[in-house]
């Protein structure tokens, strides 16, 4: 027999993360104890009302059919009041909020929904992997636009206007920005609208980590006019503790939702109830709760992240927010590779090369923060054997 996969397994490779926790699992498997700095998965539970909301709402007989596309009612007016609260943003539950299975499932979605192949793609470089490989395997044509440190991790608009931008659809931007903890600012966020509605480019801003290190919440969606072009997605896999939960949101006009909707139908069915009710429940957490899982925990993790970058020789914008830190490594390196390699292997502690990003992080590295204080002391205690 002669079977082949589709062509357009050729644009993409296995994720990175995918395989390389692969070679740590071997590793540990082995009795190397690697301490993991890799990825943004936080490591404390929801709050205690997420879980007793899930639990109540299982137990109910009538919770385990299928669901609506659209989520259940209750739901929808949650992300509406909770986009009210913390961004000043009024959404209409009814038909400008679309729950999502994470944001990560968001992007395949909205590609789908508004690209056709050859249609041009906006990704940041560096950026969020997945934009460019889910462009590519919905058989758009992908053109890159650089973040530069000396221009604050922002779009250079200038260079932006010298591109060919016939045929562009989309724009991916994401504020705050990963993997360099850049801040948006409201100017930003308008200039960006205001390019959108001159070319006819869908901007889409990918915003999962505006709670993390972060007392400044902005949404795109905060600038006038801005739901005329612009779509949004949310996450609560980072700011409420659920990323194995898979429960996210889009958020824009009714039309564009129309279309998202349109896709997504018809590959899922719905969300499980009891995960819905529970995500209600989160979605009401307190403001000391955010303070404390949000703001204080990262706060004493991110010193020790700090610590760990200065003593690899790496700096670092001490400004950045989220839930990594992102820091240049010494010219004594030849790129990210090496040195991430040389943590790995001799350290035993796994940290993210910035190339997985684009050519633009071949000369950063990044740590999650996503490691408590113990794994993370520990980590420094390794890598300060290791520069020794």
């Amino acid at each position: 027999m002669n079977i082949k996969p589709a062509e357009r397994l050729n644009s993409i490779s296995e994720y990175y993360f995918s395989t390389k926790l692969k070679e740590v699992a071997e590793m540990n498997a082995k009795g190397m104890n690697v301490i993991s700095l890799g990825i943004g998965s936080p490591d404390l539970p929801p709050s205690k009302e997420t879980v007793e909301a899930l639990s109540k709402s299982a137990l109910e007989p009538n919770a385990h059919g299928y669901m609506p596309y659209v989520g259940i009612p209750e739901l929808r007016k949650a992300f509406a009041d909770w986009y009210k609260k913390w961004f000043k943003v009024e959404l209409n539950p009814a038909n400008e909020l679309q729950p999502l299975i994470g944001s990560k499932e968001g992007i395949l979605h909205i590609s789908l929904a508004f690209l056709n192949p050859g249609d041009g793609v906006l990704v940041p470089n560096p950026g969020y992997p997945t934009y460019s490989s889910v462009s590519n395997l919905v058989q758009a044509k992908v053109l890159t636009y650089d973040l530069d440190e000396n221009n604050n991790w922002q779009p250079d608009f200038d260079a932006l206007e010298q591109m060919d931008l016939s045929g562009v659809k989309l724009m991916w931007v994401n504020y705050p920005n990963m993997p360099t903890g850049a801040s948006a600012t409201p100017e930003l966020f308008e200039k960006l609208v205001a390019f959108g509605k001159k070319h006819s480019i869908v901007i889409c801003n990918d915003n999962p980590y505006s709670f993390i290190l972060n007392e400044n919440r902005l949404s795109i969606l905060q600038v006038e006019g801005a739901k005329d072009i612009c779509i949004e997605l949310n996450s609560m896999s980072k700011s409420h503790n659920m990323p194995g939960w898979r429960m996210g949101v889009l958020a824009s006009n009714a039309e564009f939702v129309q279309w998202v909707l349109k896709v997504k139908s018809n590959i899922d069915s719905g969300q499980f109830k009891p995960m819905q009710v529970a995500a209600i429940a989160a979605l009401n957490n307190s403001e000391e709760w955010h303070r404390e899982m949000n703001i204080n925990l990262y706060k004493h993790r991110r010193h020790l992240a700090e610590e760990i970058m200065t003593v690899l020789g790496c700096t670092f914008d001490e400004t950045q927010v989220g839930m990594f830190l992102w820091g240049k490594i010494p010219s004594t390196y030849a790129d990210s590779g090496e040195l991430a390699d040389k943590v790995l292997y001799e350290a035993k502690v796994f940290i993210t090369p910035g190339f997985i990003f684009g050519d633009k992080g071949n000369q950063y590295i990044r740590l999650s923060l996503c490691a408590n204080d113990n794994m993370l002391s520990e980590a420094l205690e390794r890598v300060k054997q290791l520069v020794n």
